[in-house]
């Protein structure tokens, strides 16, 4: 599963502490490999009697195996694609995980009066952004109008254990696949006896307990910047997922206007705000990687208002004339406060 509506920005840095084994046998075990068309990684402190990690990373790649075969708009043959082809007017039985991210997805969409939604693959790939786009371009007024008839989250409904659909309209879980799955591999994680982890996927991430010297895991939130990475905040977190979206890196540019991969389904266009990227701090990975694509697509003030009335912790970067200015509100402090003393 390819990640294109969310470019994940959050580089995390972990200063690791102590990487052999202590007086008492804990030690600090780590693995990742390739996912989503981007990677994992896992990284826990492992007390004698715990798993070893080629058994918590079988636990793991099944986790994310099942996801793609669900969720992934990049084989043909996952549940979500055999949905998308079908006509208007049918069903599919499907996954309990499919129909919750359906309801997950819809409340985003009801919270923010249908800017964010599920359902704009078919924008997308016609941008030039998709899984079946073929080039970056402005499209014809003509066609914006006729795809716009296949979106919508209203078109969508649940009856029992069926998804169904009343337009052609196609369904992307890529705003908050990533962060389900880090959700799913920390209550596995849990489940195995694991309490001090840090769990990553494709940016997306989750951290509880502490690292093996005692000491906070700490993540280095990304500058915005095209050329390098450089870290821009460091915080710690203990029993939050965070989410950082933006725009900077999947765009193109047509007589002299930027156009992003972050779209607003009310419009039918990418946004042309001054937001670069949202990170959110929050308990579920899930929710976190929702908000933070919703605010990105809200902007600078109608996300920042949102965020504000939601209590959402999010730390805002926004573009300027001289570079870019950020912006955290006290939820976002209130959290860092407490996990930084």
């Amino acid at each position: 599963m390819r990640n294109l509506l969310k470019w994940r920005l959050c580089g995390f840095v972990v200063l690791m502490g102590v990487l052999s084994g202590c007086d008492n046998g804990d030690s600090m075990e780590s693995f990742g490999g390739p996912t989503m068309g981007s990677s994992y990684s896992i990284k826990y402190v492992r007390h004698p009697g715990l798993p070893a990690p080629e058994e918590v990373r079988v636990q793991v790649e099944k986790i994310l195996a099942e996801v793609d075969q669900q969720m992934s708009t990049y084989r043909s043959d996952s549940d979500i694609e055999r949905f998308n082809t079908l006509p208007a007017n049918h069903c599919q039985t499907m996954p309990a995980p499919i129909l919750e991210l359906v309801r997950v997805g819809e409340g985003l969409s009801s919270l923010s009066d249908g800017s964010f939604d599920l359902t704009v693959e078919p924008l997308l790939n016609l941008w030039g952004f998709g899984p079946q786009a073929r080039e970056e371009r402005i499209p014809a007024a003509e066609a914006l109008a006729e795809v716009r008839q296949r979106v919508g989250y209203t078109h969508l409904r649940i009856e029992g254990d069926r998804l169904c659909k009343d337009a052609a309209v196609e369904v992307d879980f890529n705003s908050i696949a990533a962060g389900y799955a880090v959700d799913t591999i920390a209550t596995r994680l849990d489940a195995l006896g694991i309490h001090n982890y840090l769990a990553e996927v494709t940016g997306e991430l989750k951290a509880t307990g502490k690292k093996i010297d005692g000491s906070p895991w700490r993540i280095a939130l990304e500058e915005p910047r095209d050329d390098q990475q450089v870290a821009q905040k460091i915080i710690a977190v203990d029993g939050y997922g965070v989410s950082t979206s933006g725009d900077y890196r999947h765009y193109f540019q047509q007589n002299g206007q930027r156009y992003s991969h972050t779209f607003d389904a009310r419009t039918g266009a990418p946004v042309l705000h001054t937001l670069a990227s949202v990170t959110v701090i929050h308990p579920s990975a899930l929710m976190a990687d929702g908000l933070s694509t919703l605010l990105l697509i809200l902007g600078p003030e109608r996300g920042w208002h949102y965020a504000q009335r939601h209590d959402i912790a999010a730390f805002f970067v926004i573009r300027a004339d001289t570079g870019f200015v950020t912006r955290t509100n006290q939820a976002f402090e209130r959290l860092v406060g407490e996990k930084t003393k």
